[in-house]
């Protein structure tokens, strides 16, 4: 049973739009020219996933990425005996593949997985760079290009989860946030077609709901949520309503949270006439 939630992209794929914040394009490729691992920090839907996928096209290289969750096996990253019509026969897991073909491996919520996967991860993550498989025997020198990539959000954070230090120190890190105003507005516009006045008032209104998650919200409106708002609003429908459907119901189940989020969409995106009705009172 496959229960690593597993994909890659074995095809060609049309090329990925990231807008970089800062350096993180040329330290990941400082990294990967010196087979450094990289460990990404950030919030959830702050463009972690799409940064690697963009490397990975940038340096051309497959990609093989795994969901991290609690039930995730050693097994399910390096591979396992299988029985076929022919008989037993191993199978390659994703890490495994990638340390055979010189591909990229990025292991998503690292922390969510167990902690017996570490210890498969600290021999390709210093100058060894080897998996051993106790299964067949083997040895497996990474071939060159590979490269190991973990990511997880530290809000999730808590004494029962986190990698240690001795995991950590074998990685270059780099911490993610959501954009600035204008590169965050910019990534509207770009993904959801949507005009930039409005995209300005979209990213206006989600700093001011990630004020308010600091108080009443497990996790603030991330950037993917406001691309989701965004196309819904570019297609038509009435800003209010792609803000509740993207952003007040999907942040929480509390009623008192959605309402407080649903008196900032207002704010932000009035009627015509409460726009006209506050001029005149201003």
């Amino acid at each position: 049973m496959d229960t690593a939630r597993i994909g890659s992209n074995p095809e060609p794929q049309p090329e990925l739009f990231y807008q970089a914040t800062g350096s993180e394009v040329q330290l990941f490729e400082q990294a990967d020219r010196f087979g450094m691992p990289v460990l990404i920090k950030g919030p959830t839907g702050c463009g972690k996933t799409r940064f690697i996928q963009h490397m990975a096209q940038r340096l051309g290289r497959k990609l093989y990425t795994v969901a991290c969750h609690d039930d995730l096996t050693t097994a399910d990253l390096v591979g396992r005996h299988l029985i076929g019509a022919d008989g037993t026969f191993w199978q390659d897991g994703p890490l495994t593949r990638a340390v055979r073909e010189g591909a990229i491996c990025y292991l998503d919520e690292v922390i969510e997985a167990r902690k017996d996967i570490t210890v498969v991860l600290h021999p390709l993550a210093d100058d060894r760079r080897i998996l051993p498989l106790e299964a067949t025997g083997e040895e497996l020198q990474a071939a060159p290009g590979f490269m190991l990539v973990v990511s997880y959000n530290p809000g999730y954070r808590n004494l029962l989860k986190g990698l240690k230090p001795s995991t950590r120190q074998r990685f270059v890190a780099m911490s993610f946030d959501y954009p600035d105003a204008a590169t965050e507005s910019h990534i509207i516009q770009h993904e959801s077609a949507l005009d930039p006045a409005r995209a300005d008032q979209l990213v206006a209104l989600g700093n001011a709901v990630r004020h308010l998650g600091q108080h009443d919200l497990e996790e603030a409106p991330s950037t993917r949520l406001l691309i989701h708002t965004a196309r819904l609003i570019a297609a038509g429908m009435d800003p209010r309503q792609a803000c509740e459907a993207c952003m007040a119901q999907p942040l929480t189940d509390e009623p008192t949270a959605q309402a407080a989020i649903m008196d900032i969409v207002r704010l932000h995106f009035a009627e015509p006439g409460q726009v006209e009705a506050r001029k005149k009172i201003a």
